[in-house]
């Protein structure tokens, strides 16, 4: 792992207003991690006590919903930072973070960021910018949930990972999610996922290979998903 100046990733984040002796002083305390595929992160109601700065790879964060099935609330990629939200609040995780793939992350404990707020004022004001990032994407995903269709959800939510995460040489959507997953996503039965993407499949939308999909047709895709 390198050392927290030389890091191109802190550039994505709000660890970006910090100098170079503050950052030096996170380098001291940070502990990196290597976080296998299946493999959680922290849990919801646990306790963080610090914030991970991901390095390399991507997670799913989800809230267990009442009827015991893990609804995926947003997936986060290199350069983010997760526990932002319950280190200022000073409570348990709200979610949990489960890594999609190998993941690289750093653990900055919560006493050494907490003393930045104090003396950056730039570094608070990030951390409350992606704060409030968080809540309008939380109040978009609220309004699509309740006033968009399931099959305008999985377009919309095609359509996100393949310009979010992109695509593998044989184009295929880099972010492979199960069917399980991707229903979770889209707030939907598997059932009603699997057959969707079947009439998408039939429709020229999409074209199915085994479990990869790849987008056919972006521009319907897009209208579709509005």
């Amino acid at each position: 792992m390198s050392k927290c100046e030389q890091c191109i990733v802190r550039e994505f984040s709000s660890l970006k207003a910090l100098n170079k002796d503050e950052l030096l002083k996170i380098a001291e305390c940070k502990t990196s991690k290597i976080i296998k595929k299946g493999e959680t992160i922290f849990a919801e109601g646990e306790n963080v006590n610090g914030i991970f700065c991901v390095k390399d790879g991507i997670c799913k964060m989800t809230k267990l919903s009442p009827n015991g099935k893990d609804q995926i609330v947003k997936l986060v990629t290199k350069g983010e930072l997760l526990g932002q939200r319950s280190m200022i609040s000073e409570e348990p995780a709200n979610l949990s973070a489960v890594a999609l793939e190998d993941m690289q992350v750093c653990f900055i404990p919560k006493t050494e960021i907490l003393g930045f707020f104090d003396k950056n004022n730039q570094f608070s004001m990030n951390v409350m910018k992606t704060i409030c990032g968080d809540l309008k994407l939380a109040d978009d995903h609220m309004v699509n949930m309740a006033q968009k269709s399931v099959k305008e959800r999985l377009a919309e939510t095609l359509i996100y990972l393949h310009e979010t995460f992109g695509t593998n040489t044989d184009k295929t959507l880099k972010v492979q999610l199960s069917r399980d997953e991707l229903a979770s996503m889209i707030g939907t039965a598997t059932e009603s996922c699997i057959r969707l993407l079947s009439d998408f499949n039939k429709l020229g939308l999409i074209e199915l290979v085994g479990k990869k999909i790849v987008l056919k047709d972006i521009q319907k895709l897009k209208k579709l998903a509005d």
